[in-house]
């Protein structure tokens, strides 16, 4: 059945109508920003707006990608989708960086633990090494004066 010219103005107002509240960022709950809304806010099938209205199909969605581009964000949906993309992405890239400077802690910490154990090592030696010499006294070192040197030294008081 063909339409009558009233017919055809009646349904491209309620497209343009349809188009303008969608890119005001009027979603009907469960909708979103794109064509097949558009046909069910208009009260046309899709298949309709595709054959019949498709330069008002077209012209929404230059609409649509010119509001995109300009910073606008007609769909709740899309706006939140975007920010938790742009989120995801941040702590991605921290979480990759925390990694990395955990990588870099624990290699220090095992390089600090080798030290203690080398110096641990040593210090068992050491005492070893000097238990062995028993009784004698150490070696003087060089450089150091040998005798009885009283300077410098207070007396106790004995009462």
């Amino acid at each position: 059945m063909a339409l009558s010219p009233e017919q055809r103005d009646q349904i491209e107002r309620r497209i343009r109508a349809a188009i303008d509240r969608l890119l005001a960022g009027q979603i009907p709950a469960g909708g979103a920003c794109d064509v097949t809304t558009l046909a069910r806010e208009a009260g046309i099938s899709r298949a309709a707006l595709y054959r019949t209205w498709g330069h008002l199909k077209d012209e929404f969605e230059k609409r649509r990608t010119a509001a995109w581009a300009a910073g606008q964000q007609p769909d709740p949906r899309e706006a939140r989708i975007a920010r938790l993309r742009e989120r995801n992405q941040r702590l991605t890239t921290k979480l990759a960086r925390t990694h990395t400077e955990l990588n870099q802690l624990k290699e220090g910490h095992q390089l600090a633990l080798s030290a203690l154990a080398a110096k641990d090592d040593e210090l068992q030696r050491l005492r070893r090494q000097l238990s062995t010499f028993g009784g004698m006294a150490p070696a003087p070192v060089p450089g150091q004066q040998q005798g009885d040197d009283a300077t410098g030294v207070v007396p106790l008081h004995r009462a």
